[in-house]
Formats: structure tokens, sequence, C-alpha cells
């Protein structure tokens, strides 16, 4: 019926909004902006109706949630960095449909997701940013997910995106594209150091330890990928535990994945984290099994890493 048509790890980087206005930092983040034109552009080609956003700024402390309201209008400051995010206006509308059915058939396949259709709870910035840059014109539809877990397995979260997956080829009518929404390694800088790391990475064995994965992910070496990531998210202080990309992977099929990644926009620093813009092909995965993220080691690093 439906069709998963695009797959991609994308940056979020308030610092994107703040390259939009006079000042210093001024048109410093175009390429990242760029990048999320251009997935925006190859969505309207592939006839996306509905992005769903994996947001690694949306916390939850138990189940998983889809935000689905019908619309959503409004100005956004973000409490965490006010002075990069503030007085933002945004505007574009859900698809209760679409997120009352990914909930269950994950239901259905053991993973509890509560989808919210009538809620006045706003997106959080992991979904406002790349929405301003490649949804300007209201054109696609929006469904987030909480992907800031803190107490949740990266197996569930990759058999959740294999649910959504499943939930949009067999019940639904429509083309969807699911990004993941959140950084490689994302160690801040420390306070009183944000300037001097605004376009650096916080340390050399982060930098060299995301151009590995990086590679990896342009070599299709997913399963070395997946066996590592629970680790790589733990000490990598990977964003909100990287649940945003166990969930992409599960969609596009874990380790039996046989796609290559296409970078976008080339990896950068960002007030010490590490960033970019991915596009991951998607492939047929039919008769294939529920993908699962090895559960000892997923087990072991459950919990969201505190800095």
């Amino acid at each position: 019926m439906g069709k998963l048509a695009l797959a991609a790890k994308i940056t979020h980087v308030p610092s994107m909004y703040l390259s939009e206005l006079p000042g210093d930092r001024q048109g410093t983040r175009q390429d990242a902006i760029d990048g999320h034109a251009e997935i925006g552009r190859r969505c309207r080609a592939l006839g996306v109706d509905t992005i769903v956003v994996f947001d690694t700024h949306w916390l939850v402390n138990a189940n998983y949630h889809l935000n689905c309201a019908p619309h959503w209008k409004g100005v956004y400051t973000s409490n965490e960095l006010p002075h990069f995010i503030s007085n933002m206006a945004f505007s574009f509308s859900g698809n209760p449909e679409l997120g009352r059915v990914m909930a269950k058939v994950a239901n259905e396949q053991g993973v509890e997701v509560l989808a919210h259709d009538a809620t006045t709870l706003a997106p959080e910035y992991g979904t406002l940013v790349p929405m301003r840059y490649m949804n300007q014109d209201e054109h696609f539809k929006v469904v987030s997910v909480s992907a800031l877990c803190t107490g949740h397995y990266l197996n569930d979260s990759a058999r959740m995106g294999w649910a959504f997956r499943e939930a949009v080829e067999k019940h639904y009518d429509g083309k969807v594209a699911f990004l993941a929404s959140g950084s490689l390694s994302h160690r801040f800088a420390q306070n009183g150091l944000a300037p001097e790391y605004a376009f650096k990475i916080w340390s050399p064995f982060l930098e060299k330890l995301d151009h590995e994965v990086i590679q990896m992910w342009k070599n299709g070496e997913w399963n070395d990928f997946c066996a590592m990531l629970p680790e790589y998210a733990a000490k990598g202080h990977g964003e909100g535990f990287m649940h945003d990309t166990a969930m992409l992977m599960g969609a596009l099929g874990w380790s039996d994945y046989d796609g290559k990644a296409e970078i976008v926009t080339p990896y950068f620093g960002a007030s010490g984290t590490g960033q970019l813009n991915a596009v991951f092909p998607v492939t047929p995965q039919d008769g294939k099994a529920v993908p699962q993220a090895e559960a000892s080691r997923a087990d072991s690093y459950r919990a969201f890493p505190r800095l």
C-alpha cells in the first residue's frame, strides 16, 4: 500500500536559525540549511506526503510517544539555548491517521507506543528546525516521535522503527520519509568555552570516532555498526543515546540493511558536537524478520548517559 520513500540522519543545530539573523554568525550554517533544503526537495520529487521525525529533543521517561495533532502553529523559544532560538515562528499540519496506525502496529509487535492526536503539546526543536528548512510552505504533513528516551532499550527502538515501516507499507496509502534528527557525538563544550568550540568537536577522540562511523555508513558496514551502536552511543556521548539512529536503522532492516549512506552535508562541528546530513537509500526488506539489536549489549547501556 504505502511506501517508505526516503530515510535520513539529519542535524538540527540551533545555530542554523542564528545563521539567518544579522550578526557575527549570519551565513555560517548555510551548508546545513542547504542540506535540509535538498532533502526536502528529494522528498517532493519522490511524492512524500508526510515526514516522520525521530526527535532527540523530545524527552520521555516511559513509553514511546507520537505527536500527531492535526496542526501546530506558534512561536518557539528554546529553553536550552534561548540566545540561539528566540521567537521562531512555525506552522505545519500533522497526520493523525498515520500516527494512530504506526502506534497500533508497534503495540501489536510488543513495543508500547502512545499516539497523541488531541493534544496541546507542540513539537520540540529537533522537529521545528528541520521543518523550517524543508517545509516552509507546509507542503508536508508531520509526525514527531519521542527519541530522547531516558529508560528505554535500543533494541526496542529498533523494533519500533521496523513496526513503523510495516505500518506505512501495509496500512497507509501514501509515501513517507523517516528522519533521525540528532547529532553523532554530542559532548557540548564546557561552559565558558562555547565560543571557542562554535565550529569544533570537543575532543580528537570523538572526532575520530565520528569519522570512522561515517566511513562505515558509506561502506555499508551495517553488521559492525549495529553491533557497536550501544557502546558508541555511550562512549561517544550520542544525542538522546542515539535512539533516533536505532529507530532509523530498525526501519531500514537493522544489520540486514544493504544500502550505503550518501553524505548530503559533510561532517561539521557545532559547540563541540559532531553533525551532518546523510541520506540512507531505502532498500527492499520483504520477508525479513523483525530486527533485533543484540540484547545483552543493548541492555548493558540502556540508560541515557549523564554527563
